[in-house]
């Protein structure tokens, strides 16, 4: 059912400095930073020849990733993100095998223009997990 690794998302505490590193230190292609206010963050994509990363920095109150970076002030990996070919089709067997898809289960759209679910991270080991139709 996913197909490729879309992207690893990392949380950070200093998106300007992040996207610094990424860009001065590892030489990486990175975006500009474009606000997400329908998810509550602002986001950076760094361009690799395999996937991209993508570094998630709060945007308002509200801020799903305020409470993760609350519990690890230096950031970490948040979630992974996988392509699937049919989002709806992949929620209904998910949720038919027990797993829980976070929110109230109908996509939204994602930084990439596409629909995305997010899947409750004690269902997948630990693991917060995205999935963005392909």
């Amino acid at each position: 059912m996913i197909g490729k690794l879309n992207h690893v998302a990392i949380a950070v505490p200093d998106l300007e400095a992040a996207r610094a590193l990424y860009r001065d230190t590892l030489g990486a292609e990175v975006s500009e930073i474009v606000d997400q206010p329908e998810h509550g963050v602002r986001t950076v994509f760094v361009e690799l020849p395999n996937t991209k990363i993508e570094l998630l920095g709060i945007l308002g109150e509200h801020s799903p990733i305020a409470a993760f970076l609350e519990r690890n002030p230096a950031g970490g990996i948040h979630h992974l993100c996988y392509e699937v070919d049919d989002i709806l089709a992949a929620r209904d067997r998910l949720e038919a095998a027990g797993a829980r898809v976070l929110g109230d289960g109908e996509p939204k759209i994602g930084a990439h223009g596409k629909p995305v679910l997010f899947l409750h991270p004690k269902d997948f080991c630990g693991t917060l997990v995205e999935l963005e139709q392909a």
